[in-house]
């Protein structure tokens, strides 16, 4: 984890970071940004979802034949009841 100091003495704050420091004095108005990418984790492995049929109130459902999750006209929230509301 990185970890960002801010400390604040006479009316400065500066933010120290290993590429430098910036030292912003009052009144002066400033907005400073910091942040850092952090790791990344694995692509999506083994969780394929086709949705190019998709509609309007999709279920999203494991179809075994295609061996991958779908979201199509088959199933959707108007499809699972009878008559009622999902």
């Amino acid at each position: 984890m990185t970890v960002v100091n801010v400390t604040t003495q006479n009316n400065t704050v500066t933010v120290t970071t290993p590429d430098g420091s910036t030292v912003v004095d009052a009144p002066v108005t400033t907005v400073l940004t910091a942040s850092t990418v952090g790791p990344q984790g694995p692509a999506g492995a083994g969780f394929e979802v086709d949705t190019t049929g998709k509609v309007d109130k999709s279920v999203v459902y494991y179809d075994s034949t295609l061996g991958h999750f779908v979201a199509d006209d088959i199933w959707t929230t108007d499809t699972l009841v009878l008559g009622g509301n999902f």
